[in-house]
């Protein structure tokens, strides 16, 4: 027997919306009062989450919003128990589909398998402290972090891996580097990318189709620069290569815009990005349109180009100047990227841009 069409989509909108349930009442205001952003994840150009923190009984109480119309409504949601850190450490949040999400500040990692109705903790098997989880990615139904552990004149970074939900994250044998200064970044969309690197050296770099079979390919980027890695983009991939922070002067670092012409395929030189302020993040919205994220001189600097390199626009955001994170273009030519820290004395903010990085806009939560 056939469902009738409209009681079809009556389930599929039923299903969205009970997707991240809120906990929230009649009487619980959707967006808590001093809300300041802290992460941001988007699944598409229009659904997104905002994890964020807000001032009660002499603390930082965490706060999770969703939208599905771009940010023009939003709805409260199951905040993950993670408490804002009081060391300056990036709270991340990253939502994959409508039921699987993570959180981590660095050191700590929790994980929701029901939308938000219940967290629970991650453990990372054989880390050893002090360490730092810098990103956590999805791919065909597999999890990839990037962990940095810090010795004493000496540390590691390896890539780790499960089943997504897992609770626990073990490292993928053999994706390891050592040395004094360790590195490493990864990208999903139209496969996945790896790349890990010590001392400024040469990095090692791994594509995969699926997640589970890798092929080892020649890095992005040439000695003596590090690479910022993003997904597949009508089939080209679109890196860019950092030097050291503070290089050619203080508060500045030397970068270059890098394409491939497929997953694997050797990258060639495109252009030269400007190079004021410390790297922060990079994203593509396409194969010629792409933003790197820096702050320098107390001024948040969001660099982007439309035609591959060859020119560049700076906006700079001059209100906070504490950090940019969570780049990322989730379709469309839309992106987002959030501004400062919640407990920093300017606050903190999300910004969208939906011409590729040509204009950005402030998200309101009220």
């Amino acid at each position: 027997m056939r469902t009738p069409r409209r009681c079809a989509l009556l389930v599929s909108v039923l299903a969205l919306l009970a997707a991240f349930a809120s906990p929230a009442t009649a009487e619980t205001p959707v967006v808590p009062p001093g809300f300041q952003p802290a992460s941001t994840s988007w699944t598409g150009p229009d659904t997104g989450y905002v994890l964020g923190y807000s001032p009660c009984a002499g603390t930082w109480c965490p706060a999770l919003l969703g939208t599905t119309d771009g940010g023009r409504h939003w709805r409260r949601l199951g905040a993950p128990p993670m408490p804002l850190p009081d060391n300056h450490n990036h709270v991340a949040l990253r939502v994959f589909g409508d039921r699987v999400a993570y959180v981590s500040d660095g050191v700590h990692v929790r994980t929701t398998r029901d939308g938000g109705a219940t967290w629970q903790p991650v453990a990372l098997a054989g880390a050893r402290e002090p360490y730092y989880l810098s990103k956590i990615a999805e791919t065909g139904g597999r999890v990839f972090a990037i962990l940095t552990t810090y010795g004493e004149g000496r540390g590691s970074t390896r890539l780790y891996s499960a089943i997504a939900g897992s609770p626990v994250l073990a490292p993928v044998p053999g994706f390891a580097v050592t040395g004094g200064l360790t590195y490493g970044d990864l990208a999903v969309g139209g496969g996945l990318q790896v790349a890990l690197g010590a001392d400024y050296g040469g990095e090692r770099y791994w594509t995969s189709r699926d997640g589970t079979r890798f092929t080892p390919a020649a890095p992005p980027c040439p000695d003596g620069t590090v690479a910022s890695l993003d997904g597949v983009r009508e089939r080209q991939v679109v890196a860019l290569c950092s030097g050291s922070p503070g290089s050619p002067q203080p508060g500045s670092t030397e970068r270059q815009l890098r394409h491939a012409p497929r997953l694997g395929a050797k990258f060639g030189d495109d252009g030269v990005a400007p190079f004021a302020g410390i790297h922060q993040g990079f994203a593509a919205a396409s194969p010629t349109a792409a933003t790197v994220a820096a702050v320098g001189g107390g001024v948040g600097f969001l660099h982007s180009t439309a035609d591959g390199g060859r020119t560049w626009e700076t906006f700079a955001l001059t209100d906070r100047g504490f950090a940019l994170t969570d780049l990322d273009f989730p379709g469309r030519g839309t992106g987002v990227v959030v501004d400062g820290q919640p407990d920093a004395e300017g606050g903190s903010a999300v910004y969208r841009t939906t011409d590729g990085g040509h204009t950005w806009r402030e998200l309101r939560f009220g």
